[in-house]
């Protein structure tokens, strides 16, 4: 890396500064935990990064949630490109939908459908074995044709979009604004009975009985029956989460005067990216 004297930064004028081009970072969850393996330390703390060190001679600090918001990728990255999550967030999953191309209409309430491994009534793994390509394609193309799988999913007016991982997008008819769903995140509920953690409130039997439908079509399906014998776990049962309504971001432009672009390889990010007008660059 070629060596670069970060005083000549504080030595611009102010309107130098002004008119730079700027290229922000965002670590996210880079902070980590510690680990005992590495005497304590976390990751980053353990690692030596000088040319890290030496772009970060300037140190400070910031919020990148706002008080009273639950932090997550989601509210945190909002904030730091100018939307106040307390006023533009309606939900996670509809800014992954955007990034997928999948815009909802009013009335419409979007969820991230996980494909998840349950074994013996207990959640294993939050991405079914970390499937991915042919595989949750062929999962999630069985699931969606099976005919009681299907009559379940016409009644809510569900239609689901597939992708090549273990995550895909539900999106449904849900005209009343005031309906209140309680979805949890898989993945904060590994090794617990899946029986404690159903969906509750709004269209929860619904939302419900889709799950243990697909259950019953995907735990042997030939795909698991193989994964199972190549010693995987199974991708065997669908997890809706992350409601969310119709997401709307002014343009970034207009809004501060400045064009950009996003360089992301996670959809959450070119959602945010192109509802906010900004260009989306793909890794």
């Amino acid at each position: 890396m070629e060596e670069i004297d970060c005083k000549y930064f504080m030595q611009c004028s102010r309107s130098t500064i002004v008119n730079m081009k700027y290229v922000l970072v965002i670590g996210d969850g880079m902070a980590d935990e510690p680990i005992a393996a590495l005497q304590n330390k976390t990751p980053l703390e353990y690692l030596g990064l000088p040319q890290f060190d030496r772009v970060c001679h300037v140190l400070g600090k910031a919020q990148t949630v706002p008080a009273g918001v639950a932090p997550g990728s989601d509210t945190a990255i909002l904030n730091i490109f100018g939307y106040d999550p307390r006023t533009y967030y309606t939900g996670r999953s509809s800014l992954e939908a955007a990034g997928m191309g999948v815009f909802l209409s009013p009335g419409e309430v979007s969820l991230r459908v996980n494909l998840c491994a349950v074994e013996d009534g207990v959640i294993l793994s939050h991405n079914g074995g970390n499937i991915e390509g042919q595989e949750a394609i062929d999962l999630m193309e069985t699931l969606v044709a099976d005919p009681r799988f299907a009559k379940k999913a016409a009644a809510l007016a569900l239609r689901i979009h597939i992708t090549p991982t273990f995550r895909h997008i539900g999106v449904f008819r849900c005209e009343d604004e005031n309906a209140r769903f309680t979805l949890t995140p898989p993945h904060d509920v590994l090794g617990d009975p899946i029986s404690k953690h159903m969906p509750q409130g709004a269209l929860c039997e619904a939302l419900s009985e889709l799950m243990h439908i697909s259950h019953e079509v995907l735990d042997q399906h030939p795909i698991n029956v193989q994964r199972r014998a190549e010693g995987k776990l199974p991708a065997n049962m669908i997890w809706p989460w992350a409601e969310a309504r119709a997401a709307q971001l002014p343009s970034f432009t207009q809004k501060y005067g400045k064009s950009g672009a996003v360089i992301s390889a996670v959809p959450l990010l070119h959602g945010i990216a192109g509802l906010a007008g900004l260009d989306v660059i793909m890794v």
